[in-house]
């Protein structure tokens, strides 16, 4: 019983060294999180905003959990208080609430001066985060593309396309050929499927790198567009 009405009354002063190491440890693993996020972000709904958001909700988390400490009355008091908060501000992408959730991880455990799980699970959270960014892990797009150019009729650039294309695509398959510059050339489309999206440019210097090559064109088709 006594325990309880300790924990109801007033709580332990704060040395002035501690709070100043907390907000530090906050703040610097809120703007970590804040770069990964501003790193690995994908869509059109970036939000710089957000990214104050994240370090300041960090702060703030830290600044509570240490005013609540181990008094429970605080506690209560504090929660009922933002029980009255209505926040009504959309947030429509499930991956910026993940971030907002470990903005407010970060900040209770700093709070609580649990700096080692602060700082541990930060750099596991944000290597996470980088790997699924990065890799193909759910990714499903394919970067495929009609690709056009001229030539000569002659077989000896049939080598010099071949090494082009298994250079910067993982397929290539001719669509059609017809008569260009009146019988003199040819114009191939192919139907190519790109490595990485980066070699777009890549592939129409290439082609056009070629001798007698004319009109080389690429038009990028998407499956399926991810935003």
């Amino acid at each position: 019983m006594e325990t309880l009405f300790d924990s109801l009354g007033t709580a332990d002063p704060i040395n002035i060294l501690n709070i100043i190491l907390s907000l530090s440890v906050s703040f610097t693993l809120g703007m970590v999180l804040s770069w990964v996020y501003r790193l690995t972000h994908q869509g059109f709904s970036f939000s710089r905003s957000f990214l104050h958001t994240l370090v300041l909700g960090c702060i703030a988390i830290t600044i509570m959990i240490m005013a609540i400490g181990g008094n429970m009355a605080r506690g209560l008091g504090i929660f009922g208080a933002m029980a009255f908060v209505r926040f009504r501000t959309p947030i429509r992408d499930p991956r910026d609430i993940i971030f907002l959730f470990a903005a407010f991880a970060i900040g209770v455990s700093s709070g609580a001066q649990v700096f080692d799980l602060a700082v541990i699970g930060t750099i596991a959270f944000s290597l996470s985060v980088l790997f699924l960014s990065f890799s193909p892990f759910g990714s499903r797009r394919e970067f495929e593309g009609i690709l056009r150019f001229i030539l000569p009729n002659r077989d000896s650039y049939k080598n010099e396309l071949e090494e082009i294309f298994s250079q910067y695509t993982s397929s290539a398959k001719i669509l059609a050929t017809r008569d260009a510059i009146q019988g003199e050339a040819l114009e191939y489309s192919y139907q190519v499927v790109l490595l990485d999206p980066a070699y777009k440019t890549d592939l129409v210097d290439a082609i056009s790198g070629i001798e007698d090559s004319k009109d080389v064109s690429l038009f990028m088709q998407r499956t399926t567009v991810e935003v």
